[in-house]
């Protein structure tokens, strides 16, 4: 039987239209403030900092490239998810139009990238609130703040705080969507208003001294900071694991994908100007803080205490959505029967992956709490830009084989945009570290081994006799 077989589109949208067992709640302000929610966090309260030593005050070229390549990702997730709104984002998307083969191997991909997305933003999260209690005098024991050999010099055994907010991010996503959508959308606000308030503060402060030269490394150092402040923008497709869980897919999907990645992307290039106009960008090396630090090299002290507070808000949120997409993704692949079915079980009380959740939630989170952070950031933007890519091909496939489908949304400038999308994605690919690509390699191979030894005798598609 073929690898390739494809799952049938036409029930697929059709049983998305009915009851999945998942609750339809949320609306397109919902998906809105749910991308910003897993966009706005580590990328720019933390990797701001070290895109600034790559690109120098080029930073703002840096972040316009990368939101670029997410645009027109976007396009194409925006008319894949209004005209197929099924869990799964674009795992379910490849099953349709490329056939089992390849979905696996996004759907393995994903897992790379919403799972240790979850265990490093919760290490960031860690460092923060470690950094804001010791403020009131507050402190854990050393071997209790890090991964063994996060620090070095330094005995760690446990990074405990990052090992907490997942547990608690998971109890809460178990509890339900429309809870954890508003619990979200509380924190979405909180952290927008902290961000407006560096912009309006820090913008007094700008020395435009400090952004000469513009292009200190040239056009390379840009193209380096792209590849690296690319992770500052994953998050937007995890509004389309939410598909089933829609009111209204074919209008608030592209909405929600669109508007999120905008809004981020409108703030990022802002702050960066004004954070490399405060600071000369060579005093940003080894910080982990550099928006609160531009306040405190401007001595404003009191606005950097609520960023600390804003970044730590921020990085929840991003926790939040990333383990709720995680969730999705392997609810699909079990219902396709690539995964154990009890990984697709719903919670006869709170409508919600129940086990799934709690049980991604505890893997993740001793991930976080014994895997030091730069070890899980190598490999999270190469299994996002392999996911970007994937989706542009898909919607040009769609195009060809169903010309006829009805669509919600229609990518405009179809086939360049879809182009564009995957030439900006392996553009950036391949801009990043050789030892990322050797473990990335290394990642895919075990996933066929997966696939082989158990996923493809218990699919649906391929049923044994």
């Amino acid at each position: 039987m073929s690898l390739f077989r494809t799952k049938d589109l036409d029930k697929m949208i059709h049983s998305s239209r009915t009851d999945s067992g998942l609750q339809r709640t949320l609306g397109s302000m919902d998906l809105t403030l749910l991308g910003v929610g897993a966009i706005v966090g580590t990328g720019i309260f933390v990797l701001t900092g070290s895109g600034a030593l790559l690109a120098g005050p080029g930073l703002s070229l840096s972040f316009i490239l990368a939101a670029i390549a997410c645009g027109f990702a976007a396009l194409c997730y925006a008319e894949f998810s209004s005209t197929v709104p099924v869990s799964g984002s674009i795992y379910t998307y490849s099953y349709a139009t490329m056939g089992e083969i390849v979905a696996w191997i996004i759907g393995w991909d994903l897992m790379l990238e919403y799972g240790l997305a979850t265990s490093a933003v919760s290490v960031g999260w860690s460092g923060y609130m470690q950094s804001l209690l010791s403020g009131f005098g507050i402190g854990l024991p050393t071997v209790l703040t890090a991964a063994p050999g996060a620090v070095p010099g330094v005995t760690t055994w446990f990074n405990l705080p990052a090992f907490c907010i997942l547990l608690v991010i998971s109890g809460l996503l178990s509890l339900g969507i429309r809870e954890s959508a508003r619990a979200n959308n509380i924190m979405v606000f909180i952290k927008i208003a902290v961000v407006l308030l560096f912009i309006v503060v820090g913008v007094g402060h700008v020395q435009p001294a400090n952004w000469q030269p513009y292009l200190p490394f040239g056009y390379d150092g840009v193209f380096n900071a792209a590849a690296i402040v690319f992770f500052a923008f994953i998050g937007f497709d995890a509004v389309t694991s939410a598909a089933e869980e829609v009111k209204n897919p074919a209008r608030d999907l592209p909405v929600g994908i669109i508007a999120s990645l905008g809004i981020c992307a409108l703030l990022y290039v802002v702050v960066a100007g004004v954070m490399t106009g405060i600071v000369p960008f060579q005093k940003f090396a080894g910080v982990d803080h550099p928006v609160s630090l531009a306040l405190q090299y401007a001595g404003e002290n009191w606005v950097a205490g609520f960023v600390d507070l804003g970044a730590i808000i921020g990085m929840t949120t991003v926790i939040l959505v990333m383990t709720y997409g995680q969730t999705r993704i392997l609810f699909a692949m079990s219902r396709d029967g690539l995964l154990p079915k009890r990984l697709s079980s719903i919670h006869p009380r709170f409508a919600t992956p129940f086990f799934t959740t709690w049980l991604v939630g505890i893997v993740f989170a001793f991930i976080a709490a014994l895997i030091p952070l730069n070890i899980l950031a190598e490999l999270i933007n190469i299994g996002t830009l392999m996911a970007f890519s994937l989706i542009a091909v898909a919607v040009l496939v769609l195009r060809r084989t169903r010309p006829d489908l009805p669509r919600a949304f229609r990518c405009p400038g179809v086939p360049f945009v879809p182009l564009a999308a995957i030439g900006f994605c392996v553009f950036l690919m391949f801009h990043l570290q050789a030892v990322t690509w050797i473990a990335f390699l290394c990642w895919l191979a075990i996933g066929f081994v997966v696939y082989f030894g158990y996923a493809r005798r218990r699919s649906l598609l391929h049923p044994t006799p």
